[in-house]
């Protein structure tokens, strides 16, 4: 009776509220909507915090490698097993750029900036005036946000999404690895005795960001081969930063003979003045060589991040880099629109940061002034005085009020000296990107930058043997070794660039060559003609794509796509993968369009592509496509040209990807589960028939629907044999943010990943009990499928309901991806995105793409008299435990009230009827699942997020309804540029409250 009295009243208030919102202007809209957007995105951010900081007071903390390296010893496996396991793990996840991020850059980066200045304010010793200092930072930013457009005015490029990518790394994942892999390293040494050997790294990450062209026409070869050489140059250039910092730390002079001797042969090099710094610039040069050697033995300046507070993470890496070389970069010269090209060599120059010798800063001014003719006599003067200071003589001038006098400089430093050499040779790596980047003629020797990671490591390794031998090892395992683990990890690219089309086009590519070449039309052959084919041309040893050939412009786009692979080679770029993979012959394609172009650029090279043979990676995403996968697997591993490719180049180890954003659009997400598992059980079983070891990667999203959901429990719940070591795994959009944004929650997040890979490895998840459970499962699905289909596909006004029902047409207003959200231009829901298919149900609240056709098929076992059956179920095997309190959780996020309050204001009243019928449905599928569970109410498991729900209910809840307010008056005035701000903004704050979007 209360609770009926309860719902009343907040249907009373709902309605004034609705009433109220009804009579506002656009103005006042926009600021209410601003302020609780705000709100919950600074909530979101005080939550991540307080959850960061309760972690670290824990002693022992859930999921650490030293709570499940403690347990899995306690349950008998030997210390030895252990410590070979986790050195031999792999793991990599890849960042995408799948749209799901709304968040402006510049939004972020202020939201980290009070992230820190939270986790600054922590700090035990600060006295109450720091405190109050810290507070005043704190409304000066949230100040700043307020007054920042949120919304972004144009669409990223792909370039641009992948500058995204790289900054989480420089201000977040750079600072994480070292902490991670040292609490990984210690936990081991704790448990067994033995630290994780320093360039050994269970983790590694990879991306898409300007590499996955699937629908996106966006991508061309051109943006590839620069985000993979924009890649390059960020890792290079925080090395350097690296570098110059250790140079100032390792000032000792004691070394091992070995390092005694190559120090001594770089001073006594050939090119020793042009190989190093000089501390005092302005010495003559008839000073003695070996006062020349002594003088360049100190850095030329503090480290980058010497006089910023204990807070600030990565020196200046709170702020965007505004400097990274990109398209803008030849147009620092333009006048009136057109490119001065007798200064662009200045230009150039004076783009490169950190070079102790360019003094492009001193050319462009004296060209500037002699162009300009009102300079008097007074104001050449002050223009020479500037150039002075900026010169080299004016810089070392004062420089000489700075330094130490010559005869107090320090003998030979040798730790200093090689890491002068590093610094010198990473400097030119850094310029030789730079001109590749600006398809400059590039001669620089190879002898004179790096080239591989070993490079790189060879020195740095030395040093550090070097210290451990002379006693300062507590020394070398501090600055030194997070560098080397850092260039272990993140080698000369950062993030190994993933290549990803859909089978279609590779298809469409072959069948253009075969035409040409009068071979037949491959599209019309059946799959044996088809393989027999490529296999007799993967064997041959000629190119079969002429040079002069002539073909449609996509087919040219898929031609120089597999160019630019070869030119880059599998140093640079990771995978293949192949969309919508259905059939052998999909992957063999690859193999063979990718070995036409490495015969044709290594003979046009005159020597061997770079790197080896990229890896294929079919990756089944339909229901139908994972029903074959297994067989798919076993046909390709049947034929010997493949399996001794996989054997020789890719050490026996296939790679196979599947997917959970297309199959859940396509049955449900009960039905994509369970598929799902079984595609991986009959892919495991393919290559261990052969004797292949697989890694399968999971094609994740962020929310429930697309695959999403807690780390752990999703790895989990795979099935047995499926984890044997190794894993990949997307990480998307506002995911990507959430998980490392912060270097604490990295943290946190890279060890939950190897411990539950761990886990899997040596404690695989059980097999389902009896043979009953699995045929319980095909029937529920069975169930499940077909009432989500008859809903989805087969009810003829559903398209209309869900294009009223939610703001999904709008959605393409928030320029929040380089790609389509269509991959074909037709209107129905089969080839719409699946995200934007999730994002416009988050917004509503229903979120139905998670739940449809759960209830129903739960209801037909239970009613089946199967309930106890499934409580065990529920008990004792984890998938099955992970799927149901998956949905769990996103019925917990559901709110029938506000999806209602959309049917009614929005839905037309012929289609009215549907909204009822589907928010029937949500109630029995809460029904069915807590009776499941044994809860007594949803999320009774998980108080935590249902007191966060709870916390976010008064801000979120208006903030819907004055979306359904504001999508009413845009729907009447399609142009009204205004509304359409107030409806974006708070599609930001429904997003940030639901803390996902797609």
């Amino acid at each position: 009776m209360r609770q009926a009295g309860i719902e009343e009243m907040a249907e009373i208030l709902e309605k004034q509220l609705a009433s109220e919102l009804s009579k506002m202007t656009l103005e006042e809209a926009q600021t209410l909507a601003r302020a609780f957007s705000h709100y919950l995105t600074l909530m979101g951010i005080a939550e991540t915090h307080h959850r960061v900081r309760r972690g670290v007071n824990m002693a022992l903390s859930a999921k650490s490698c030293d709570d499940i390296f403690h347990q899995l010893l306690q349950g008998g496996v030997s210390p030895n097993d252990l410590y070979n396991t986790v050195c031999k793990q792999e793991v990599e996840i890849v960042l995408t750029a799948h749209p799901t991020q709304i968040n402006r850059r510049t939004l972020q980066y202020k939201h980290i900036k009070i992230a820190h200045l939270l986790d600054y304010n922590d700090r035990p010793d600060l006295g109450h005036e720091d405190r109050e200092m810290v507070i005043e930072d704190l409304v000066r930013e949230i100040t700043s946000i307020w007054q920042t457009d949120e919304l972004r005015r144009q669409k990223p490029t792909p370039v641009d999404e992948a500058r995204a990518g790289l900054n989480i790394v420089e201000q977040s994942l750079w600072k994480a690895i070292p902490h991670y892999l040292r609490r990984v390293s210690n936990a081991l040494k704790k448990h067994t005795g033995k630290p994780l050997p320093l360039t050994c790294t269970p983790i590694k990450f990879g991306s898409w960001m300007g590499g996955d062209r699937d629908g996106n026409p966006n991508v061309t070869a051109k943006v590839t081969k620069d985000v993979s050489l924009l890649s390059r140059w960020m890792a290079i250039d925080l090395y350097i930063r690296e570098v110059d910092s250790l140079r100032f730390e390792l000032s000792m002079k004691r070394c091992s003979d070995k390092l005694s001797r190559l120090a001594h042969a770089i001073l006594e090099g050939d090119n020793n003045e042009t190989h190093r710094e000089h501390w005092n610039q302005s010495e003559s040069r008839s000073q003695s060589k070996n006062q020349s050697q002594m003088t360049s033995l100190l850095p030329s300046k503090l480290p980058a991040r010497a006089h910023l507070p204990s807070f600030a993470v990565n020196g200046q890496s709170d702020h965007p880099r505004l400097d990274i070389p990109g398209p803008d970069y030849n147009q620092l010269n333009h006048k009136d629109g057109k490119s001065s090209t007798s200064n662009v060599s200045n230009a150039r120059s004076s783009k490169i940061r950190s070079s102790p010798t360019s003094s492009a800063g001193s050319n462009t001014s004296s060209v500037s002034m002699s162009r300009s003719p009102s300079f008097n006599s007074s104001q050449q003067l002050l223009a020479q005085r500037k150039l002075f200071a900026e010169s080299h003589i004016g810089r070392s001038s004062f420089q000489k009020l700075l330094e130490p006098k010559l005869p107090h400089l320090p003998g030979i430093a040798p730790y200093r000296v090689v890491l002068g050499n590093v610094k010198d040779k990473l400097q030119k790596t850094r310029r030789r990107l730079e001109l590749l980047l600006e398809d400059c003629p590039c001669e620089i020797d190879p002898s004179d930058y790096y080239e591989t990671t070993d490079q790189l490591l060879e020195p740095l390794l030395l040093c550090y043997e070097s210290m451990q031998s002379c006693g300062t090892g507590v020394l070398a395992d501090g600055q030194l070794a997070d560098l080397i683990r850092r260039v272990s990890t993140f080698g000369m690219v950062l993030m190994k660039l993933d290549l990803r089309q859909e089978s279609s086009r590779h298809a469409e590519t072959i069948d253009a060559i075969t035409r040409y070449l009068d071979m037949g039309t491959y599209s019309e052959w059946d799959e044996e003609n088809k393989l027999e084919f490529l296999t007799r041309e993967l064997k041959g040893k000629r190119p079969l794509v002429p040079p002069s050939i002539e073909v449609a412009p996509d087919v040219r786009e898929v031609l120089d796509t597999f160019r630019i692979a070869a030119e880059l080679g599998s140093d640079s770029l990771g995978a293949y993968v192949i969309s919508m993979a259905s059939n052998a012959s999909d992957v063999l394609a690859v193999e063979l369009l990718q070995k036409d172009a490495r015969l044709t650029v290594s003979g046009e090279l005159g020597r061997p592509c770079p790197g080896g043979t990229l890896r294929v990676v079919p990756l089944f995403e339909t229901v139908k496509d994972l029903r074959g996968a297994g067989s798919v697997i076993k046909k390709l591993l049947s034929i010997d040209w493949y399996r001794q490719h996989i054997i020789k180049n890719h050490n026996g180890q296939q790679e196979v990807m599947v997917g959970y954003s297309d199959s859940g659009k396509d049955a449900g997400r009960f039905t994509a589960a369970w598929e799902l598992y079984k595609a991986q059980e009959d892919v495991v079983a393919a290559c261990n028939e052969y004797g292949i070891m697989v890694t399968l990667f999971h094609g994740r999203g962020g929310s429930i629907g697309r695959g999403g959901g807690p780390t752990y429990l999703a790895i989990q719940s795979q099935p047995p044999g499926s984890v044997m070591g190794t894993l990949r795994s997307t990480e998307q959009g506002e995911m990507v943010q959430a998980k490392f944004g912060l270097p604490q929650t990295a943290v946190r997040q890279l060890e939950i990943y190897t411990t539950a890979v761990l886990l899997a490895t040596l404690r695989p998840p059980l097999q389902p009990r009896e043979e009953k459970w699995r045929n319980l499962m095909e029937d529920i699905s069975k169930i499940s499928c077909q009432y989500y289909r008859s809903v989805v596909y087969e009810n003829p006004e559903f398209l209309s309901y869900f294009n009223e029902a939610t703001p999904q047409a709008e959605l393409g207003f928030l320029n929040i991806g380089s790609r389509p959200t269509r991959r074909k231009s037709s209107t129905g829901i089969g080839h719409l995105r699946a995200i934007p298919w999730i994002f416009a149900w988050t917004q509503t609240r229903f979120v139905l793409p998670a739940w449809l056709g759960v209830g129903a098929g739960l209801k037909g076992a239970c009613e089946k008299g199967e309930t106890e059956e499934l409580k065990a179920m529920y008990k004792e095997w984890p998938f099955f435990q992970s799927t149901i309190d998956l949905i769990e959780m996103v019925l917990g996020k559901a709110d029938i009230s506000i999806a209602k309050h959309y049917d009614e204001a929005l839905v037309s009243e012929n289609r009215q009827e549907l909204g009822r019928q589907l928010r029937n449905e949500l109630i029995t599928t809460e029904k069915f699942v807590i009776v499941i569970s044994g809860h007594d109410k949803l999320l009774q498991s998980n108080r935590t997020l249902r007191r966060l729900i709870e916390n976010r209910l008064p801000f979120l809840n208006p903030i819907n309804m004055l979306q359904v307010e504001i999508l009413k008056r845009l729907r009447c005035d399609d142009d009204n540029l205004k509304a359409r701000d107030v409806l974006l903004i708070t599609i930001n704050g429904i997003a940030a409250g639901m803390r996902n979007t797609g």
